[in-house]
């Protein structure tokens, strides 16, 4: 007797083959979606080239080195310029498939088809190749990076995207490798996202509500791999900042990546983050591939339809203005759909939280990389309504000199990474004069930078350090970067690095030299923590983690990149520092605005939203010569006085001598000043855990020591 599965199955037309290829049964496919997708008794292939004379879909067994088929697309079997066919009763969770492209080779013309090449599917869900992290090649294969089929059966049971608000965000920056691979992690599965989980309960403890992880595209590890010529040691491509496949995780991230099972233990470290209150922000570089430029490898979007995939001179060659070899040609319709649909499945399949564009403002480049006004990528990103509540953050630079910190185009949605808030807390950490005016505003903030567009201060990722550049304890110890290990003479790397070594570069025994780093480290976490904006920190900064003054560790899979997690013993006086900072930070919705201060009262509390002061309340020193500057915030303007809190005071010295401060009186007589943070104290007088913070003994004034941050509390 025929079940009614069996019966439905019969009356369907399209499970019925039409065609046939030796021993496979075919049927027209359906063109959308690109990539492959299950269908009754099949798999449906699609891929769009615009160029292409013909297709052939190559068939493996997973993890043979030749293919078990070659299947022409009979030419019926295109729609348009996309090749779409079902291949029935297939072993689909034992294949790995690719493509031969045939069509024009001139690449003056900017075709570079060749039938010899097998090609990845830029729609792959699965990579395989690169299975396990650091493993050799093998150079020989024919085909090095093989599309696998994907099957979205994760369990999620209740889970979803957290829409945590992004003024109270505080963000993590990480790399997944670098996070637990080191021995002293103790971890079961070091340097994979397995090793993340086990290490959840430290991000909470920190105060971390959402995690941005460095590049976990797929990858290869080995493109521009060498030797270093004074260790012998290999570098590797690290980082990650070149994409092969943007729809796959990293197999090499994966304990189970060996198994084919990385979606799923991706999935589950998503699922186990949004269990504790942590959102996941992904780092995406659509900028450029890991096809490099005239001379690198043809892996899959050169040999699909180059023309229409990448930035070309009119000559063939490729525009670099992203610094590595090729550029994505974004607003080509085709390319700015494939992103989309990349960032959807992401939303869609991952539950990811946001995303972080490496070298966004090329997103904003026409196909002869003009600066657009209205970038059709960047406004289709803020408007669709699948990543309506995902956050976008744009990295608002590129490697072609185009800088758009301020001004780049946001549609009402897009944050930042504040360039200038970083050189400006650097350059004022250091003492540098000049500087009070404009860290007013980064305080704020930045409402020079983006009130006038109607951008509140959520707008702005507001940072001090982040993986490309010194660590925070790099910053107070190396006057100059160190970068000798990457076998580059020291070339690589930026070379304003705003940085002071306090007296002696690098390591130092010198007990008032090591109080003086700590104590930098301290002020830094504090002002950042009290600026208006979204935090973000770098990932081993709370512990004092060092590069050893290299400011530009992409090639390093060693101690340079990896977290020591000894230093939590060994520097815990500065954890705990950065934890009841942002506890504090949490604590006070006053320094978590969604609007910029309008400097006035306007809720009748008798004090302007934010006042600001020098050594005398109400009277700063905005003069060209001033290191000093104060700003005391009414906590019954909080959030545009829709909470109530209490009264803020932070006052910064970063003079080289010690000030009395006049501090301004609180609107109650009933109402004290009490002490949470004054970095010039020893420890554990240097921070309090909030709500504990003991009162003021002098209630009018205090002296703060030089290079010192306090941070008071009214109520």
């Amino acid at each position: 007797m025929q079940t009614n599965h069996q019966q439905l199955l019969i009356q369907r037309i399209d499970i019925h083959p039409t065609h046939t290829y030796g021993t496979f049964k075919l049927r027209r496919g359906r063109p959308f979606p690109f990539g492959t997708t299950l269908v009754p008794g099949g798999v449906n292939f699609s891929i769009f080239s615009s160029h292409a004379k013909s297709c052939t879909l190559v068939l493996f067994k997973k993890h043979e080195p030749e293919p078990m088929a070659e299947i022409p697309f009979p030419e019926e079997f295109r729609i348009g310029n996309v090749f779409s066919m079902v291949v029935f009763n297939l072993d689909y969770e034992n294949i790995e498939y690719g493509y031969r492209m045939n069509g024009p080779y001139n690449p003056k013309q900017g075709h570079w088809f060749d039938a010899t090449k097998i090609l990845l599917d830029p729609y792959a869900r699965i990579i395989g190749g690169r299975d396990i992290w650091g493993e050799t090649p093998d150079y020989s294969n024919t085909y090095q990076h093989r599309a696998r089929l994907a099957f979205d059966d994760f369990d999620w049971e209740d889970d979803r995207a957290l829409e945590i608000s992004p003024e109270d965000l505080i963000i993590y920056e990480m790399h997944v490798l670098s996070f637990t691979r080191h021995p002293s992690s103790l971890v079961k599965h070091p340097g994979t996202f397995a090793g993340i989980r086990e290490k959840i309960p430290y991000l909470k403890e920190l105060g971390i509500n959402c995690v941005e992880l460095m590049p976990i595209f797929e990858f290869d590890e080995f493109e521009h791999s060498r030797l270093n010529p004074v260790t012998g040691k290999m570098l590797l491509n690290y980082w990650g900042y070149s994409t092969v496949g943007f729809f796959a995780p990293k197999a090499g991230y994966a304990a189970t990546g060996k198994l084919g099972m990385q979606v799923d233990e991706f999935k589950a470290l998503v699922k186990l983050l949004h269990k504790n209150g942590i959102e996941v922000i992904l780092d995406v570089v659509f900028n450029h591939t890991a096809e490099g430029n005239e001379y690198g490898p043809t892996i899959s979007f050169r040999g699909i339809d180059n023309k229409t995939y990448y930035m070309l001179t009119p000559e063939g060659y490729y525009f670099n203005f992203s610094g590595c070899g090729n550029t994505l040609n974004c607003n080509n319709p085709i390319v700015r759909n494939m992103v989309l649909d990349c960032l959807r499945y992401w939303v869609a399949e991952y539950h990811i939280d946001g995303f972080r564009f490496d070298l966004a403002s090329i997103l904003g480049r026409d196909p002869s990389g003009v600066p657009l006004a209205n970038p059709p990528l960047l406004e289709s990103l803020a408007f669709d309504p699948i990543l309506a509540k995902c956050k976008l953050i744009a990295e608002a630079w590129d490697a072609g000199g185009l800088y758009q910190v301020g001004s780049f185009p946001a549609f009402g949605r897009w944050m930042e990474w504040n360039g200038k808030y970083r050189d400006a807390i650097r350059n004022f950490l250091k003492g540098n004069l000049g500087l009070v005016g404009e860290m007013a505003q980064r305080l704020q903030g930045s409402p020079d930078l983006y009130a006038w567009a109607d951008r509140g201060p959520t707008t702005s990722i507001n940072f001090i350090t982040c993986h490309d550049g010194f660590t925070l304890a790099d910053l107070v110890s190396y006057n100059r970067k160190h970068n000798k290990a990457n076998g580059e003479n020291n070339q690589d790397g930026t070379n304003d690095n705003y940085s002071w070594n306090c007296g002696w570069e690098g390591q130092c025994d010198d007990p008032k030299i090591k109080s003086l780093r700590q104590q930098q480290m301290k002020n830094a976490v504090a002002m950042l923590m009290v600026s208006q904006g979204i935090p973000m920190i770098l990932m081993g900064d709370e512990v004092g983690r060092t590069q050893d003054g290299n400011n530009n560790t992409y090639c390093h899979d060693n101690e340079l990149n990896w977290l020591d997690w000894s230093l939590l013993t060994s520097n815990g006086e500065l954890f705990r520092f950065f934890k009841h900072c942002i506890a504090f930070r949490k604590a006070h919705p006053v320094l978590r605005n969604r609007y910029h201060f309008r400097n006035v009262d306007y809720v009748g509390s008798g004090y302007t939203d934010i006042t600001w002061h020098g050594t005398q309340a109400w009277n700063p020193d905005w003069s060209g010569h001033s290191r000093i500057l104060a700003f005391m915030l009414c906590g019954k303007h909080a959030k545009e006085g829709t909470v109530t809190d209490n009264y803020i005071y932070v006052a910064m010295n970063m003079d080289l001598q010690g000030h009395w401060f006049e501090i301004p009186g609180l609107p109650e007589e009933e109402m004290q000043w009490h002490v949470f943070a004054n970095t010039s104290m020893i420890p554990p007088e240097d921070v309090w855990e909030p709500g504990t913070e003991p009162v003021l003994v002098e209630q009018r004034q205090f002296l703060l020591g030089s290079r010192s941050v306090t941070i008071l509390v009214g109520r």
